[in-house]
């Protein structure tokens, strides 16, 4: 049996992809999600996926991104570019929840 790459710069690169390409549409960027979620192993790259999803790109320990200011290694759709009220937090979170 030959061992899977553990490869989760090409995870993100998949998922920033994707979610720019969606826009700011909350039920595009959902939909994206979830076809993407039977092609990628969300599992493996759980920790990834969150970072995405709050933070826009991967965060190395302690809480710097990983992404080189590289616009192709990160997304604004994600929590800490929402706006700052309870109901765009809320989507977000509903999103993130799938």
């Amino acid at each position: 049996d030959e061992k899977e790459k553990f490869e989760p710069t090409v995870f993100r690169d998949t998922i920033v992809q994707g979610l720019n390409e969606a826009g700011s549409d909350l039920e595009a960027i959902a939909k994206f999600l979830d076809a993407t979620g039977s092609r990628l192993d969300y599992r493996r790259y759980a920790d990834t996926l969150f970072d995405i999803l709050v933070a826009g790109s991967m965060l190395a320990p302690g809480g710097t991104r990983i992404d080189d200011n590289d616009k192709t290694k990160m997304t604004n759709h994600c929590v800490f570019f929402a706006e700052e009220d309870h109901d765009a937090i809320r989507n977000y979170a509903q999103v993130s929840k799938g």
